[in-house]
């Protein structure tokens, strides 16, 4: 793999560039390939080929759509090891992490095959309106047209599913452009539904810099739908762009979660360290802010960190490896920095708070104020901050303090306080008695506020790749 150019994916076509930039593994720095990069023209010429496309994909019948897709899950599960070994070089996952992932892009795409054969319309009582007398009225929902997925690099198969799985279920065709980090995850998924029989051109692949390619991905008044995942900043501009057409944005967060003091914290404590740190915290749901009740607060805290304290860091393909690099080490000097203020403003460092290169230290942090960026701002890093509070709603007022509002947490035992967190929590999504890092492939995923707006989760993700029409009849003419 080292040092081979890899091309654009269009129209079925592997097209290398001259221009080209150097993609190296985050942990060791090793040369993984050199990938093209795309212009403008590229991106038009992508477009056009989709646009061409969509004229067969929306007229391809459910059932081959589907099988499209189930081919695909079944070629995954053949090369699942190989795949998860790209994502361990080019994004510096751990490998046992890595092969998670890959499972979840297998569910998937299977809920993605499974709704390609159940997008249901309804019949809709005309006669409930004066006028509406001997008529009959029904819905169904067409494809859009073509869709631009852009994709972070967090998780470079599970997170392009989310776009290509529900895109090709409602019969839409797909321009794909994904991170800069972890382009050769999206270009072997580009070979694997080639292999499964996707017609050409649905799904094209343009690699290089998004800050380029952005206004002729987003201003193409072809292009129909614009999902998105990645940060807020880059959300809005893109909302700015989209003006009238769909787009999806899956955007920050800083998830927070609340422990009663009547749970068990031997249950507990594993699910938030593993929360707190996995892929070293550059997750969206990373477990960022733990409110804890006072009464129960320091044994939390000392066992907290005697669990963090076992982590191993080290080599993604070290199969006994929990944490390894951050994806750049520019990221990796940010979060030192932030930690830093935060100490200069009275915090306590409760374990790590170290850099070796582009790794940083598992971290817990204390006495952390609300202003503190490491509260208020996403750390997307392996740090955590620890805070004790008195009653229920103080600590939901604390949680909601903040632009963001994607998954929230509560440990309790308490039914009556579990909804009322429920009821009052500002969030996509409350996760009751687990960890906010939660989250199956297959539930309504999405934010409120600074966290965007639409939902993924194959079900819903399809709903916002279609639009719904209308049929009226008049039975009587």
């Amino acid at each position: 793999m080292s040092g081979e150019t890899k091309g654009l994916f269009v129209d079925g076509k592997w097209v290398k560039k001259q221009r080209t930039y150097e993609l190296r593994a985050p942990y060791d720095g090793q040369l993984l390939a050199r990938i093209s990069m795309a212009d403008a023209d590229d991106v038009k010429k992508a477009i056009s080929g989709a646009q061409r496309a969509f004229q067969t994909m929306k007229n391809l019948p459910a059932y081959q759509r589907s099988e499209i897709l189930f081919r695909v899950v079944q070629l995954l599960k053949e090369r699942k090891e190989e795949m998860a070994r790209i994502v361990a070089k080019e994004a510096g996952k751990p490998i046992r992490a890595a092969r998670g992932e890959l499972e979840r892009t297998i569910a998937t795409y299977q809920f993605a095959a499974e709704e390609a054969k159940r997008i249901y319309g309804e019949t809709i009582p005309m006669d409930a309106a004066p006028g509406g007398e001997g008529r009959i009225g029904m819905t169904w929902r067409e494809p859009l047209g073509v869709v631009v997925a852009i994709t972070p690099f967090n998780f470079p198969f599970n997170l392009v599913a989310h776009k290509l799985g529900p895109a090709f279920a409602a019969g839409n065709t797909v321009v794909l452009k994904p991170a800069e980090q972890t382009p050769l995850s999206a270009l072997v998924i580009a070979e694997i539904f080639q292999e499964a029989g996707l017609p050409d051109g649905a799904l094209q692949v343009i690699t290089g810099s998004g800050r380029e390619l952005s206004d002729a991905l987003l201003t193409d008044e072809r292009v129909k739908k614009i999902t998105f995942t990645g940060s807020a900043s880059v959300g809005k501009l893109i909302k700015q762009k989209a003006g009238l057409r769909k787009v999806t944005l899956e955007l920050g967060s800083n998830a927070a979660l609340i422990v009663e003091p009547d749970v068990v914290l031997d249950k507990v404590i594993p699910r938030c360290v593993e929360g707190a740190f996995s892929y070293a915290g550059q997750v969206c749901i990373s477990l960022q802010r733990v409110y804890v009740h006072e009464t129960i607060y320091e044994e939390f805290c000392k066992r907290f960190i005697e669990r963090a304290k076992q982590l191993k860091v080290g080599d993604p393909l070290d199969e006994d490896t929990d944490i390894s690099a951050m994806i750049h080490q520019r990221e990796a000097e940010r979060i030192e920095s932030w930690v830093e203020e935060a100490v200069q403003s009275g915090a306590r460092i409760g374990l790590g708070g170290v850099r070796n290169g582009s790794v940083y230290s598992p971290t817990v942090l204390l006495d952390v104020k609300r202003d503190m960026a490491v509260s208020c701002r996403e750390v997307f890093a392996p740090v955590v901050s620890i805070v004790p509070y008195r009653e229920l709603q103080e600590a939901i007022e604390m949680v909601n303090d903040s632009v963001y509002g994607l998954n929230i947490g509560i440990y309790t035992t308490n039914i009556q306080h579990a909804l009322y967190a429920a009821r009052h929590i500002e969030s996509g999504a409350v996760i009751v008695n687990d960890i906010p890092t939660f989250r199956v492939d297959h539930m309504p995923y999405g934010g409120v506020k600074e966290s965007g707006y639409g939902r993924e989760g194959i079900k819903y993700a399809v709903q916002e790749m279609t639009e719904l029409k209308l049929v009226s009849i008049k039975t009587d003419f």
